[in-house]
């Protein structure tokens, strides 16, 4: 499991001219699944990413959470996480099915919104994200548990 975090002032998703997901200060997390993927990662990830100090506390330190500020996630489905880019084409092989990445991207959401408040993006869709990343802050999050 991939997340691409990113430090935000204000983020959204559109899809068809409608907004489906939108935070403010926060963090932008791009989500993807792998084919060995399942809700223990999930569940890792969830209490790391509420958990994680990359927001600036008094001093000017990244010391405090998304949990410490009563910040929000806004969790983008992106399977081109996976992208095996060996050619000049990318293969996704190595991305889980979309109907079970689906189901564990639903779950991942929920795991989020035990800890923080949480904007989705819509899996499968054409989305237009926009942010403003401020830093820039942005951290590769990985989890993958061996069988």
């Amino acid at each position: 499991m991939k997340l691409v975090v990113q430090r935000v002032s204000h983020a959204s998703v559109e899809v068809e001219g409608r907004i489906t997901g939108e935070i403010e200060q926060g963090l932008m997390v791009l989500v993807g699944f792998g084919q060995n993927d399942t809700t223990r990662e999930a569940d890792y990830l969830a209490r790391k990413l509420a958990k994680l100090r990359i927001f600036e506390d008094e001093n000017g330190r990244m010391n405090k959470s998304t949990i410490d500020i009563g910040a929000k996630l806004l969790l983008v489905p992106q399977f081109t996480l996976y992208a095996h880019t060996k050619k000049n084409r990318p293969s996704f092989h190595k991305a889980l099915a979309p109907d079970k990445a689906e189901e564990l991207f639903g779950y991942f959401a929920d795991k989020c919104r035990e800890h923080v408040g949480v904007e989705t993006g819509v899996f499968g869709a054409f989305m237009k994200v926009d942010l403003l990343n401020n830093g820039p802050v942005t951290i590769l999050l990985e989890k993958e548990f061996e069988s």
